[in-house]
């Protein structure tokens, strides 16, 4: 019978071979391509990609971690990606070409350029006003049915919901203005397209002042990548632009966290603010 110490000096030789012998074969194997295909495609009875499932946010956080304080005391805390929002990838696949920045008509060109460089005293979510479609990004959870689908949204303005019809109706004639618009959906091939329409003119369809009419259209495609991530992209049409704007594609990680009820939105800041500081609300 060997001695304890010396069968337990065997094993740890043996691991340390096996972790050489493995570092050593994954040194010599080609690297993982990034966004490379780890999963099918998963899909519903009808065929679509299955979109459902929760989702990072879409929309700017604090930087660092979110800390909830109760009673003085700490009882939980949250860090948040924010790579959804701020970071753009290249070679999404599935991805229109786009543009830095829309590009204004001549007459429209001050008054933007005015509102960005005092975007803490002009733009409207500041002041707890919604911010509007595309500009609320991508939705925190979809709810995918045969005829509908649901987007459901956290928002600093509250929480957010639209019902997008895929029955093959049209826009609603009757529908009043909003903020949000009338949406309707259609699937080109694996590519969900949300065409939005019928838009008040308060909102801005993205930070750095964009203003738009009321004759606004956003168009929102959302697909799924083989690596289980949800794709989103907007395009803008509206009679202040020279052509269409598309933003960068966003990747949009999957988030099983729970959507929680937005606290009351409540802006005590305005009469302090000195500077044209840039407030990254969104």
């Amino acid at each position: 019978m060997k001695p304890l110490f010396q069968t337990r000096s065997m094993m740890l030789a043996s691991a340390a071979l096996l972790s050489a012998t493995l570092a050593f074969s994954q040194s010599q194997a080609p690297a993982a391509k990034a966004g490379s295909a780890t999963n099918a495609i998963r899909r519903t009875a009808d065929g679509h990609p299955d979109l459902s499932g929760n989702w990072t946010f879409g929309i700017d956080l604090p930087h660092g971690d979110l800390v909830k304080i109760v009673d003085g005391k700490q009882v939980s805390r949250a860090h948040y990606d924010q790579s959804a929002r701020h970071g753009i990838q290249e070679g999404v696949p599935g991805a229109l070409p786009w543009d830095k920045a829309p590009t204004y008509k001549p007459e429209y060109r001050e008054k933007v350029a005015y509102l960005f460089k005092n975007e803490s005293k002009t733009d409207p979510v500041f002041y707890c006003d919604k911010p509007g479609t595309p500009r609320i990004g991508s939705p925190r959870k979809i709810i995918q049915m045969p005829k509908e689908t649901i987007f459901l949204y956290e928002d600093i303005s509250g929480n957010t919901f639209r019902i997008i019809p895929t029955d093959g109706r049209g826009h609603d004639a009757k529908a009043n203005p909003s903020a949000f618009g009338d949406a309707v959906g259609h699937w080109e091939k694996d590519v969900f397209v949300v065409e939005t329409t019928n838009f008040l003119d308060d909102t801005w369809f993205g930070e750095n002042g964009y203003l738009h009419t009321d004759q606004m259209k956003s168009i929102e495609r959302l697909w799924l990548l083989p690596n289980g991530n949800l794709a989103y992209q907007a395009t803008v049409e509206d009679p202040m632009l020279e052509k269409p704007w598309t933003n960068y594609a966003r990747v949009i990680p999957p988030d099983n966290s729970r959507i929680e009820e937005s606290p009351a939105c409540k802006e005590a800041d305005a009469n302090l603010l000195q500077n044209g500081d840039h407030h990254l609300q969104r």
